[in-house]
């Protein structure tokens, strides 16, 4: 007995582990398998991940792997909700904030040289003596000339605020490089292009998208708009992508007598919102004008309609985009953050400006505007079908549209005159023309600076030059051949921006806008609107009526 126990105890003691090792294997398994199971119908996407990242053959990494699958989440959405890496949130939110910290200076790359075009005034750079036309050769000792990018200039020249950056400056007539270390401060960003008085008394103001410092930018434009005397407004929305929904309410609430509804939202999640106006405004009785193109969108929008459906002024240009759909902000630990719809806006007269969708079809979505192009929606109010589209009324009674955009009271089709193969070989194809107007601002940048105090003195005097001659020589010497009819046809054109490029290199954008936008025929139709009395439609009058005269 004693022989067989000790042949087989081991073998029963072995088989006994075995069995056990099995056994809590099979409920460990079992146990897993069900809390996977529960995973998955919790969030599956977790599930996988995790899957992926224990049982894949191969390493994987799981950050790079996550931060691909969650744009594709999104892209599944409505065309506006996005996901916003960390390593890009920064960038895009400076958008919005109205500044970012650098060094104040707006810069071009010529001839594989950073060139300084302007500086701040009262930035890091002006204290720091940088002067315009200065050539940025080094920063932090590391050459910067030959083959460089925008992107990566400014992300050197970017960076934390009270931090510095050593550069290295060749000035004209100065043999030496310069040495100057700039303390990196908050460089603005100006969303209020230009202001200036278009016509006796009207007011111009250009803007170019809706940050947190608009609303105060653009209440100094009128503040110094009226103090110059300017009691008609000419408010210039044109390719304005939109931005923060608040500052478009309290810009428009600057024209809007006390009680009028600005704008409302309403989603799932979110009980409709009514906004009205406050009767604080500054403009309340002073005529206004308000110019939009097919890139109006969203904040330009909202300002665009509570205009037109208080039948508070006119619209002149184009139909506008068509986004009417409101993002929050959500911040993510990482940095990230995610822009999610999560209601829709309304004009006062009830109307959703969003245009159609299908979820997940964003490409569709963006040929939206390649497609009114071709339809011809750009140069013919008659293209733009309204039968079929959803009626609403004014608070005046007169009919306006839904169905995606805000139509213009008075359309003004996009302007095509003096538009020939040469001009576009001169600016769009090789940008020949804006280089001829840095390098002639640079050859003569010290005879003009000290000249002509303003911009209308310089204007005067560029025009009494004989430029266009000296710039087809010019485009001749980079391979654009002369073609006199075709130059001839573009003259005027090319001498407008000829003139407004230079212009800007010494007085910025209120001396470029006015030069540029001479022959502006929007911008014209608002002028003689107003002083004609004509900036409230009658209730006959439908949007996108034609261009008369």
């Amino acid at each position: 007995m004693n022989k067989k126990l000790t042949l087989w105890l081991p073998m029963i003691i072995a088989t006994s582990i075995i069995l056990g090792i099995f056994a809590g294997n099979f409920f460990r398994f079992s146990d897993r398998q069900r809390k996977l199971q529960n995973y998955f119908a919790g969030n599956k996407i977790n599930a996988i991940l995790d899957i992926i990242d224990n049982q894949y053959v191969d390493t994987v990494n799981m950050q790079d792997l996550t931060e691909k699958v969650i744009p594709k989440i999104f892209s599944e959405l409505d065309p506006h909700s996005v996901y916003i890496s960390a390593k890009d949130a920064q960038s895009v939110n400076e958008e919005l904030e109205g500044s970012f910290s650098g060094i104040g200076v707006s810069f071009n790359i010529q001839t594989d040289t950073i060139l300084v075009i302007s500086v701040i005034p009262g930035g890091p750079s002006e204290k720091a003596g940088i002067q315009p036309f200065d050539r940025i050769i080094t920063i932090n000792d590391s050459v910067f000339t030959g083959e460089i990018g925008q992107s990566d200039v400014m992300k050197n020249l970017r960076g934390p605020k009270n931090s510095t950056v050593k550069l290295g400056i060749k000035r004209r007539n100065t043999p030496d490089l310069l040495h100057v270390d700039v303390t990196r401060g908050d460089v603005p960003v100006y969303s209020v292009d230009a202001f200036y008085e278009v016509s006796k008394g009207i007011g111009y103001i250009k803007v170019s998208r809706f940050t947190r410092t608009t609303y105060n930018e653009f209440i100094t434009a009128i503040a110094k708009l009226k103090n110059e005397g300017c009691n008609a407004f000419i408010i210039d929305l044109r390719s304005n992508t939109g931005g923060i929904m608040e500052t478009a309410v309290n810009m428009v609430n600057e024209f809007m007598p006390k009680g009028s509804l600005i704008v409302y939202t309403e989603g799932k999640a979110i009980r409709r919102s009514d906004i009205y106006a406050n009767g604080t405004g500054t403009c309340i009785n002073d005529p206004v004008v308000v110019l939009t193109d097919e890139v109006s969108a969203s904040a330009s929008e909202i300002f665009a309609g509570a205009i037109q459906d208080n039948d508070r002024g006119l619209i002149i240009g184009r139909r506008t985009y068509g986004k009417g759909l409101v993002q929050t902000q959500i911040g993510l630990s990482d940095g990230a953050q995610l822009r999610l719809t999560i209601a829709r806006y309304y004009t006062p007269s009830g109307r959703s400006i969003q245009k159609e969708y299908e979820m997940g079809h964003s490409e569709t979505y963006d040929m939206d505007i390649y497609n009114r192009y071709m339809h011809g929606e750009f140069y013919s109010a008659d293209s733009i079908k309204v039968d079929n589209l959803p009626q609403y009324q004014t608070v005046g009674g007169r009919t306006v549209f839904g169905g995606g955009g805000i139509m213009p009271d008075l359309f003004v089709p996009s302007d095509t005159s003096g538009i020939t193969s040469y001009f576009n070989s001169v600016t769009r194809n090789s940008n020949i023309l804006y280089l001829y107007a840095l390098e002639y601002s640079d050859t003569n940048y010290e005879r003009l600076s000290s000249s002509f105090p303003t911009y209308r003195e310089l204007y005067t005097y560029l025009q009494q030059s004989n430029l266009l001659a000296d710039f087809t020589d010019f485009a001749a010497g980079q391979g654009i051949k002369k073609r006199p009819l075709l130059i001839d046809i573009s003259a005027r054109l090319i001498e407008t921006h000829l003139y407004a490029y230079i212009t800007r290199n010494f007085f910025d954008e209120n001396g470029f806008y006015p030069i540029f936008f001479r022959d502006d025929e929007p911008i014209r139709q608002a002028v003689k609107a107003i002083k004609e009395g004509k900036t409230t439609p009658s209730v006959n009058s439908l949007p996108g009526e034609k261009l008369s005269e």
